[in-house]
């Protein structure tokens, strides 16, 4: 049985989430602020965090970026706020998703099966000494690992996932619907932005090699070494 935990200073909302996941079978912890829920991760795994962002004592963005020091557990966020500002701030934290209050919680539901069923395929689907070498840069799968001139390229898990992808597929042109579907792992309905926003971070990560990433103007991208 997966595990979830719930952070969010409003107890409706924990208890709608906490009734929504327990009906599609999953195990629900709560938190109730952002240092709570860190010292919750120090001590317990989950397969999935669903973190409010506006919380007292400690907000969701400062608790993701404390817990991703110490685990890669998913992380789908929640926030009454909508703006691209605040999305990109959450993706470079290191979330997975961000959910904009009011939301449905069928549709979190979805993210969520969505986030836990792409992040177990991911790691089964890593393979020893699977290692991608261009010029002098050098992708390991296996270790989720990137570098640049020898250097560690920090990068979000998202990010991970996308350039996997991409780099798993060089050559192919990839339409925005098939990354949206193979990286997210569900119909996306929401701001397809994100995706615009992923690729925004992901080539201000790769720096000089950012030219691999090429734009196919009404179709989506492609990862190229030519």
């Amino acid at each position: 049985m997966s595990r979830i935990l719930v952070v969010d200073d409003e107890f409706r909302i924990r208890q709608i989430i906490r009734k929504y996941a327990e009906f599609e079978g999953f195990e629900v912890a709560e938190a109730t602020d952002g240092m709570q829920a860190i010292e919750v991760c120090r001590k317990e795994d989950f397969d999935l965090i669903i973190m409010d962002v506006m919380m007292p004592e400690l907000d969701g963005f400062s608790a993701c970026k404390e817990i991703r020091k110490f685990k890669q557990t998913p992380i789908i966020m929640l926030s009454a706020r909508g703006e691209e500002y605040d999305k990109i701030h959450g993706f470079e934290l290191g979330s997975d998703d961000y959910v904009v209050k009011p939301f449905s919680p069928k549709e979190l539901m979805m993210r969520v099966n969505a986030v836990i069923k792409r992040t177990n395929k991911s790691n089964n689907d890593l393979s020893k000494n699977d290692v991608f070498t261009y010029e002098n840069l050098a992708v390991d799968f296996s270790a989720r690992i990137v570098t640049i001139n020898g250097n560690r390229v920090e990068m979000t898990p998202k990010e991970y996932e996308l350039f996997f992808y991409m780099v798993k597929n060089k050559g192919l042109a990839l339409t925005r619907e098939k990354l949206i579907s193979e990286v997210w792992g569900y119909d996306f309905f929401g701001d397809e932005r994100t995706l615009d926003t992923h690729i925004k971070l992901l080539r201000k990560s790769l720096g000089e090699y950012s030219r691999c990433i090429v734009t196919l103007r009404g179709v989506g991208y492609r990862f190229e070494t030519l």
